[in-house]
């Protein structure tokens, strides 16, 4: 049940207040800040308490079948089916299963960082017994729960959780991961948008920007600026532009709607979520010229770039707390000089070029056309 900080029950829609998981995708934030900080005391104080209590209630409840893996003895799909009663899954859906999937697997991730060996291993032993995900034997995608594909446009992508923004299921996993997002894509554009919010919207456009779809991704955005914000940037939900995008209409503001076109356009610019940092990874070609300044990554570092005549032509990085970055090389033909720090902190291998560096340290690099 979700409740305030007064432990007082908040009204609304019981998808949300009776959900199991809602304290799962809370724990999101925590493990970002962490991974975007890699501050160790707020990891050992409050982001690794949070995930671990959170995992211990989400094993307590979760139930294990005759098979031996582990389910919800109620699930939802938030806002699958509004606030009806068939808005309760018999089967667990694809949204709780990865939030569940998520905080075992990261719970895990920051107990082995704590060195907590015992705990790490509980609670591998522990997503281990959960089931995979749902997937259509027709499409290869995401269902929203065992045998129910969304067979209409919704507002709500809950059931791809996986992908974004919980990167379960990732571009860089390779061919089997790669068909679940593109079926994900699809079916998005299969259905339509005339239920879609702006949200909606700023949501694809950050799936898409992880399928290194840059045309999709900002189209998405276009289309979230032009007909869901007001004059004062506001996002609205609604299509205001009277040009069908969405048969809502109304105009409540939510800013989360803003929030995510923000995250849509640095998931464009700058992605880091998978352990390497990625440098113009979904720009539509015809962003010839295109610039970042200090964006942060995963890591603590700050990175900057510039990019003309389609090409990537230097990026600057620093580190706030010190360490190994991992840069895919985002060079024309892979060629490269350091203009700035110490070139022998720098090498590069195959795909990957490797930087270490000390807290507060900064490097530069410059495309140079390989010889």
């Amino acid at each position: 049940m979700t409740a305030d900080l007064n432990n007082n029950q908040i009204g609304g829609w019981h998808q949300y207040t009776h959900s199991s998981t809602t304290a799962a995708w809370l724990a999101h934030h925590f493990y970002l800040h962490w991974r975007y900080s890699t501050d160790e005391a707020f990891l050992k104080e409050q982001a690794y308490p949070y995930l671990r209590e959170t995992a211990v209630f989400l094993e307590a409840i979760t139930e294990k079948g005759e098979d031996g893996q582990r389910t919800l003895p109620l699930s939802s799909s938030p806002e699958i089916h509004d606030n009806r009663l068939e808005a309760w899954f018999p089967s667990i859906t694809n949204y709780d299963l990865a939030l569940i999937r998520w905080t075992f697997a990261k719970t895990a991730e920051l107990a082995d960082r704590l060195g907590l060996e015992s705990d790490a291993s509980h609670w591998r032993e522990v997503l281990a017994e959960m089931p995979e995900f749902a997937l259509s034997d027709k499409t290869g995608g995401l269902l929203v729960a065992k045998n129910i594909p969304l067979q209409d446009s919704h507002r709500h992508l809950s059931h791809l959780m996986a992908i974004h923004p919980l990167g379960l299921i990732t571009w860089e996993n390779g061919e089997k991961d790669q068909k679940v997002i593109l079926a994900a894509l699809e079916e998005m554009d299969r259905l339509g948008t005339s239920q879609w919010c702006g949200y909606s919207f700023a949501w694809k456009a950050s799936m898409a920007a992880r399928a290194r779809d840059g045309k999709r991704a900002a189209e998405a955005l276009r289309i979230f600026a032009e007909a869901f914000c007001l004059r004062n940037s506001f996002h609205a939900n609604g299509d205001q532009s009277g040009k069908g995008y969405s048969n809502l209409t109304y105009r409540p503001f939510t800013l989360e709607g803003n929030c995510a076109a923000a995250a849509g356009l640095q998931e464009m610019l700058l992605q880091s979520y998978s352990g390497e940092i990625r440098i113009f990874p979904a720009i539509p070609d015809d962003w010839k010229e295109a610039s970042f300044d200090s964006l942060r990554a995963e890591g603590a570092f700050l990175v900057s770039a510039q990019r003309a005549m389609g090409q990537t032509q230097r990026v600057e990085i620093q580190s706030e707390k010190g360490g190994a970055c991992h840069l895919e090389n985002p060079f024309p033909d892979g060629g490269f000089e350091v203009v700035e720090g110490k070139s022998e902190k720098v090498s590069a291998k195959d795909s990957l070029i490797l930087i270490e560096l000390l807290p507060g340290e900064k490097v530069a690099l410059t495309w140079r056309k390989k010889i």
